[in-house]
């Protein structure tokens, strides 16, 4: 039996307000940042903050619960998995993304 695995859990702060708009009819489509952070030391004993941001997809019950409700600054939590795809410019160039897309988040306090 073959198991596919691509879970990802995040919490972090949105930074901007979810875009969310009908792609066709039907189908919802959405996307905001999610900012994560992680501190550290450094070997010089200096207090190091690294923010990693991450693009969040959203489709259709998803996108309708973001609109509204993820705004710039919010905190949010979220369940979801990893997506690697390719594509081209309008002039040709080719270019790759890297998304998560959500499968469950909640927005609230930290």
């Amino acid at each position: 039996m073959k198991t596919n695995i691509n879970k990802v859990e995040l919490a972090g702060f949105a930074g901007m307000d979810a875009e969310i708009r009908e792609i066709r009819k039907g189908v919802k489509f959405g996307r905001f940042s999610l900012a994560t952070s992680e501190g550290y030391k450094n070997k010089t004993g200096e207090w190091v903050n690294n923010t990693t941001w991450h693009n969040i997809v959203l489709w259709n019950d998803m996108a309708e619960k973001a609109q509204g409700a993820v705004k710039k600054g919010a905190f949010v939590t979220l369940t979801g998995k990893i997506n690697y795809r390719n594509y081209e410019t309008k002039d040709g160039q080719k270019r790759n993304a890297v998304e998560i897309v959500a499968g469950n988040f909640e927005v609230g306090e930290q």
